[in-house]
This record gives C-alpha cells, structure tokens and sequence, in this order.
C-alpha cells in the first residue's frame, strides 16, 4: 500500500502490478526515490480530476525518468477513485505524472492500439482517502502562467510511504 500524504490529509493506494506491471514499477520508484515529495495537485478540475507528481510549490516542473511505455490495455476502467498516468498526446510518454478520477471518465479508457484508442493506463485505485480527494476537487483554481486549473493554496504531497501487504 501506498500513502500519498498531503497537506489536506492521507490518500492511500492499491496498486494493480498484475494489470499494469511497468506503471506500477515506475509509479514506486519515483515513490522511493521521493520524487513526489513536496510535489502539488497542480491541475484541479472538479467534476473530472485531480492531477499531481511533477510540479513544486512554485509551480517549477521537475526532471523525471524517461517515458513509459502505455498499458492502459489491461482491463482497468478510468472510474472514480482510480489513478491512471498522465501523458502527452503521445500514448507512449507517461512519465512521474498521474490523476485521481473524480467521477467515472470512460473516454478516458482503452479502444484501440492507436493514437485516439490508447487512452490513459489505470495503475491503482483510492482504497482510503476519498474523503481527502474530495475536499482537494473543491479548492479555489485560477491560471499560473501558461497552467490552468491550478489551486490557488498549493495542495503539497509532502512525502509519500510505503507499508508492504
């Protein structure tokens, strides 16, 4: 189990190494290399998701490993509560980012092995702390920059554990 934990309180996580054994792989290793550390939410978007794991504070974008290659054909549905891996409209270039889904968003889901079909590789699932993702869906977003969506009080990951099952 993982535990993402912020300054509005603990997101614990599942994942799913059998579905999505790379994203899962990739996903803990940033997580021990404390990458996300002192990370945001930078992108906030109520009715749709919670996106984190490459921003600081200041809103200054990180270095991170190189992109990963797309799993999102694994079974796994874009549903509430489910984190997937953000990407590029490269289907292929996930890297540290990743969302939490507020609401069902099956557009989101694989169809196809092609461009429009990839969509985006659900990896884990909320098991404790969709309490904390709902307080989060509600904070005040402006524009930073060229970034939209972004809180306006910093939603901080401060550290992330890992407790073995």
């Amino acid at each position: 189990m993982i535990t993402l934990h912020t300054n509005f309180g603990d997101i614990q996580i599942t994942t799913y190494a059998d579905k999505a054994p790379k994203t899962v792989e990739n996903f803990i290793q940033y997580c021990k290399d404390g990458f996300y550390d002192n990370t945001i939410f930078h992108r906030v978007i109520k009715g749709f998701m919670i996106q984190g794991g490459g921003f600081t504070p200041e809103m200054d974008q990180k270095s991170n490993n190189a992109a990963i290659e797309n799993e999102a054909d694994n079974g796994l549905k874009n549903t509430r509560g489910t984190l997937a891996m953000a990407r590029t409209s490269d289907p292929h270039s996930a890297t540290s980012q990743f969302f939490i889904n507020l609401v069902d968003n099956s557009f989101l889901d694989f169809t196809a092995a092609n461009m429009q079909g990839y969509g985006y590789c659900v990896f884990a699932e909320v098991t404790e702390g969709m309490d904390v993702v709902d307080q989060i869906k509600d904070v005040k977003t402006s524009r930073h920059g060229m970034h939209q969506d972004v809180p306006v009080e910093p939603v901080i990951i401060t550290h992330v554990t890992i407790t073995e099952a």
